[in-house]
């Protein structure tokens, strides 16, 4: 298990900023996420039903496509995958970029764009998932 990071930055109150990740858990200002989840700089879903992210679909993203995202990075506790191809031209032809990446470079991306007024939302898995 991995050792929890702070991640010390200089926040807008108004906005969510994840403030530490690791040991099987995201901190989003005040509250707790063990299960995936979704954070945009406006709104966090912390009760995002999907467990596997290998098999992310177009459907299981669209409570984050309602946000309207220009840039939506997944982070993987237990390492990047790749997305999927189907799913990556999907959202590239409604004009949205999508990366997959380990948990901790998705959370400290996050937090740069969100403080830079970027469009972004992040789908976390802060548990390592099943093979």
């Amino acid at each position: 298990m991995l050792p929890v990071m702070r991640l010390v930055l200089d926040h807008d109150a108004r906005i969510h900023t994840i403030r530490s990740y690791g040991g099987g858990e995201v901190q989003i200002n005040d509250q707790r996420c063990t299960a995936p989840c979704i954070v945009t700089p406006q709104q966090l879903i912390a009760d995002w039903p999907v467990q596997a992210p290998q098999q992310l679909t177009l459907q299981q993203l669209q409570p984050l496509l309602q946000l309207r995202p220009q840039i939506v990075l997944v982070g993987v506790a237990d390492g990047a995958l790749r997305a999927p191809a189907t799913l990556r031209r999907e959202l590239e032809s409604r004009g949205i970029a999508l990366e997959f990446m380990d948990l901790g470079g998705a959370c400290r991306t996050y937090n740069v764009l969100a403080q830079e007024g970027r469009a972004v939302a992040a789908a976390l898995f802060p548990l390592p998932t099943a093979a």
